[in-house]
């Protein structure tokens, strides 16, 4: 949502007209979801898909008309279980995208919801189907992405997050794959000889104990914790405010012994059996990992598991 909203902004300081484009609605195996956007200039440059490629153009041409006559319309597409595999809607998927041509002060209303993104803000984006005014509103917020004859409402929750304790081989894999998963990411470590001889690329670096950087910015319900140490000074500074947190999800690396080792330390810190049942360890979805790219790929699908069907 993020790069939506920077294009729609910086498309409106260029002078060109915009519009938005969010599937409402998916029946079969729609490639992309409820809620899926994408950002159209009326020079046909866009940002986002709303079907992984496979009706965009069409999608485009409309809106590229529709930043001239301004309103609103929904296009479907529905695809027979024969033509699915030509057009990339798999087993006769179909979806529904509501376009709206966006009017006003578009940069100013962008700049809002870049700011509420910046500063983990939940809220409400609403926009008006007949006038294509955009408003965020920080007080209300929808479940769910919802719409009627006269507005649409997209829900703004704050961006997933990853903190990965520790600038080992392993973060400098999975610190770059969770980047584009969609996660914000952290790593820490409170070790100069680690934090200054190794890249992990767009990912924040803090040179700085766990503990310290989670009093200045505790973990949410939307943060999940990774250590990737093995040692405990350092693993437990951050599995404790870790365990007092609501993070969605707390993963610890490490044999089965070590982990033994380290629960035995965060029960007489006072946690319960219930609570350490929320951490997981040895990290990671037993794939039969080796190298530290595969033990980041099992970290990742083990963090999205979690995230996603729990």
């Amino acid at each position: 949502m993020e790069k939506i909203f920077e294009s729609l902004s910086g498309w409106h300081k260029a002078g060109l007209k915009t519009a938005l484009a969010v599937v409402t609605k998916t029946w079969g195996s729609a490639p992309r979801g409820v809620g899926s956007l994408m950002a159209i200039a009326g020079d046909g440059r866009f940002e986002g898909s709303v079907s992984g490629g496979c009706v965009e153009g069409t999608v485009i041409a409309e809106a590229n008309q529709m930043t001239q006559t301004g309103g609103s319309k929904i296009l479907s597409f529905t695809v027979s279980s024969e033509q699915a595999w030509d057009v990339g809607l798999a087993c006769g998927g179909q979806i529904d995208i509501l376009i709206v041509a966006l009017s006003g002060d578009i940069g100013a209303d962008c700049q809002s919801v870049l700011a509420a993104i910046t500063d983990r803000q939940s809220g409400r984006i609403s926009i008006d189907l007949h006038t294509g005014a955009l408003a965020f509103d920080e007080t209300e917020t929808p479940g769910d992405l919802a719409f009627d004859d006269t507005q649409l409402m997209l829900p703004l929750h704050p961006k997933h997050r990853l903190v990965i304790v520790g600038a080992v081989h392993i973060a400098q894999h999975l610190a770059p794959m969770a980047i584009q998963a969609g996660y914000d990411v952290t790593v820490v470590d409170p070790r100069a000889a680690f934090t200054e001889s190794r890249s992990f690329g767009e990912s924040r670096l803090v040179e700085d104990w766990p503990d310290e950087l989670f009093t200045r910015i505790p973990p949410d319900a939307h943060t999940g914790v990774v250590t990737l140490t093995h040692d405990p000074k350092i693993d437990d500074a951050a599995l404790i405010p870790a365990l007092e947190s609501p993070a969605f999800y707390i993963g610890s690396l490490g044999s089965k012994k070590t982990h033994a080792a380290r629960l035995e330390r965060l029960i007489e810190k006072g946690f319960s059996g219930e609570d350490l049942q929320r951490i997981r360890g040895p990290v990671g979805l037993n794939i039969g990992a080796k190298t530290p790219a595969e033990i980041a790929i099992a970290i990742l699908a083990e963090v999205t598991l979690v995230r996603r069907c729990s």
